[in-house]
């Protein structure tokens, strides 16, 4: 997927734009049905779609000290919206002075700077603007004027639940991982960077990845079964969230420790995906690292069996 971070650039990329616009934060099932109807329209009329979203994320600049934490890192957004066949996208940085642009002046600009715009997509619920006083109706309004054509997504609804980054945040911090997945259509995932531990791991039999994480909200701490994406190729294993209460520790900020079974090699510095499969057990602490080995050799065949 081509990122780029200005109209000139997307300019570059083809005529003829179907555009779906939005945060995108945890790319759910809400959101991709946005950017679905973008591709669609795309082939429609001959051209090409491409997501327009931002960043940072709006309320980390217009309200920090309420901004929700993040589903999503852009990184891990983009991969996540390039999975969905998107092959451009645009990231407009969102700064203060961006954040004062009337909401008549951000439809201007889409319009006038986007080569050949032929549909804007958005959700029902998404606001723009200064004061967020755009919305789908004012968009509507001044399509024609501007010669596009306005593709308004409904909300989509689970169990009556309106389907929203708001909702998905809390079923994940909540450990409702099955209906977070139902929401996000997949497992929820948290992309995270191999950075160097104490290697307590291998003293007990299995050496642990530690994963600095990229997103800011994670399931309640325990121990799961997953699978993690590594060099493109999906791998099963263990995830333990948590302080680590049976070693000796000054810890005080969960770490993430990723097991991958039936593998060995060096992941330093590696960027992976754990999609969260199911959950095992609560974090505890043993009495001997001896019962810790047995227990998650435990866990390692419940997870087996889980994953195969």
């Amino acid at each position: 997927m081509e990122v780029v971070r200005d109209f000139d650039e997307l300019q570059r990329l083809g005529k003829r734009f179907s555009l779906a616009i939005g945060v995108f934060d945890g790319v759910h099932r809400g959101h991709q049905s946005v950017i679905q109807a973008a591709m669609n329209d795309a082939r429609e009329c001959g051209g090409r779609a491409a997501v327009v979203t931002f960043d940072p994320h709006p309320m980390r600049v217009l309200a920090p000290d309420h901004a929700p934490l993040l589903l999503t890192s852009t990184p891990h957004k983009l991969e996540l919206i390039e999975k969905l066949g998107i092959t451009a996208c645009l990231v407009i940085e969102f700064g203060r002075s961006f954040a004062n642009t009337p909401a008549e002046a951000f439809i201007e600009m889409v319009a006038t700077r986007t080569p050949d715009l032929q549909t804007i997509c958005v959700g029902s619920r998404f606001h723009f603007g200064h004061d967020r006083k755009g919305n789908a109706a004012l968009l509507r309004q001044e399509s024609a004027a501007h010669g596009f054509r306005l593709h308004e997504l409904p909300s989509l609804t689970l169990d009556g639940e309106i389907i929203s980054s708001t909702s998905v945040r809390k079923l994940v911090s909540a450990g409702q991982m099955d209906k977070a997945a139902r929401m996000l259509g997949r497992p929820f995932s948290i992309l995270g960077t191999v950075v160097t531990g104490d290697a307590r791991g291998r003293t007990i039999g299995y050496p642990t990845a530690n994963l600095n994480r990229h997103n800011e909200v994670a399931p309640p701490h325990g121990v799961y079964a997953v699978r993690a994406r590594i060099a493109g190729e999906l791998r099963p294993g263990l995830v333990n969230i948590g302080l680590r209460p049976t070693v000796e520790s000054s810890e005080h900020t969960p770490l993430t420790e990723l097991h991958v079974l039936d593998f060995s090699g060096d992941l330093y510095g590696t960027n992976i995906e754990i999609f969260f499969v199911a959950r095992l057990r609560d974090e505890k602490k043993f009495a001997s690292l001896d019962e810790l080995r047995a227990q998650i050799q435990r866990d390692e065949q419940a997870a087996r069996g889980i994953l195969a």
